[in-house]
């Protein structure tokens, strides 16, 4: 009875012409357009040295953040990001006021505070730069600390904290990432364009679980009336239903990879198979979107398909798609806006992919991702197993 529903569903869903529209065509056209629109405007070469500031007050002491800025400002590094001033506050306020420097940190309560007028690659490049080192200071620490803990309960009074601390040091540079510029031979900004049209099209998946989930509601139509007193389980039918839509999704990011890369000539890199793989739990997150909508929302078809439509558009403006600029105001002003948006989990793990060197950040986000859908999921089954009707 599965497969006899999973045919079913399937055909349903390839029959829909507005359906497979903005599953399939739309985001060919709109990478046609893209492609189109940046593909002479950037081309791969290295990022420009950036101009930072470092505010040597009492509290710049933090061995971490010393050692990270000499290795990332040093002239010898082929890995070179910055060109560090280290001056007062009064000094690094004055070169940000006269746009001598992108920004300038600070180390305030011994967390590193960074301070830009603008929102631009460079001002992010240096926020994210300063993100990653606090989170490897904050390793160093904690594994210090599990060091200097373990040494006393051994019974050992003579502890070499300075030792303890080298170690601690030595793990978190050879076992966390750190930040590189290998902008060289990847780094694309009309890369940042396309990432953000797989990650709507994913979320486009939505429009297909309404769809199918519609089919099950004897509220939503005649075909809804006839399933919900069809002698079959309807936890079967929805979950074969789900399976078709997902099925659908999928075949629509092939198409799409397909036509970038051998049309297009679009270059995903070295990573093509982690990026395919987190297509595929974004697709996920886009249909368990579209079956919350779908279930809880007691509105037309047509109204629901808009929610969807308005959250994949909204959450890629927010995650860049209009400007990678966006993206860094968000992470700036509304950090919990960009946490819950699944547009944004999605290209933040393709970003992460360019400028990490393991997958820790990438797999966060894999993570983050199966988790909104799992949520989603359970609401929208409470949902329905909730639901009754007096008549039909």
């Amino acid at each position: 009875m599965f497969a006899h529903n999973f045919k079913y569903a399937f055909k349903t869903l390839i029959k829909n012409k507005p359906l497979i529209f903005w599953t399939f065509a739309f985001p060919v056209i709109m990478a046609t357009f893209f492609n189109m629109a940046f593909s002479n405007i950037t081309k791969s070469e290295k990022l420009d040295i950036i101009n930072i500031a470092i505010v040597t007050d009492k509290e710049w002491n933090n061995e971490v953040y010393k050692e990270a800025f000499k290795k990332l400002s040093d002239e010898d590094n082929e890995n070179r990001l910055f060109e560090t001033k280290y001056v007062s506050e009064k000094e690094a306020k004055e070169l940000l006021a006269d746009e001598k420097i992108d920004g300038y940190l600070q180390i305030v309560d011994g967390r590193g505070v960074v301070t830009v007028n603008n929102s631009g690659i460079n001002q992010t490049i240096l926020k994210s730069v300063t993100e990653e080192i606090e989170e490897t200071s904050t390793i160093i620490e904690n594994i210090a600390k599990q060091e200097i803990t373990n040494q006393v309960l051994k019974g050992n009074t003579e502890i070499n904290y300075e030792e303890i601390y080298s170690k601690a040091a030595l793990i978190a540079q050879t076992e966390y990432a750190n930040i590189k510029d290998d902008s060289k031979n990847k780094i694309d900004y009309v890369m940042i364009e396309f990432y953000t049209l797989i990650a709507m099209t994913c979320l486009y998946g939505g429009m297909l679980s309404i769809a199918v989930i519609n089919n099950n509601l004897p509220n939503m139509g005649n075909i809804g009336k006839r399933v919900s007193i069809a002698p079959t389980k309807k936890g079967i039918t929805i979950l074969s239903s789900l399976g078709a839509s997902y099925l659908t999704q999928l075949i629509g990011l092939l198409i799409l990879f397909i036509y970038t890369i051998f049309i297009l000539k679009i270059d995903y890199g070295d990573n093509l198979g982690l990026i395919i793989l987190l297509s595929c739990i974004g697709s996920l997150a886009g249909l368990s979107t579209g079956l919350a909508v779908g279930a809880i929302l007691k509105i037309s078809e047509a109204a629901k398909t808009g929610i969807i439509i308005t959250i994949s558009m909204v959450g890629s403006f927010l995650a860049g798609m209009m400007g990678i600029t966006m993206k860094y105001i968000i992470d700036s002003n509304i950090p919990f806006l960009n946490k819950i948006n699944p547009v944004n989990m999605i290209t933040d793990g393709f970003y992460s992919l360019y400028y990490y060197d393991t997958l820790n950040r990438f797999w966060f986000n894999i993570i983050s991702l199966s988790i909104y859908s799992l949520i989603l999921i359970i609401l929208a089954i409470i949902s329905l197993r909730r639901q009754k009707y007096d008549s039909i």
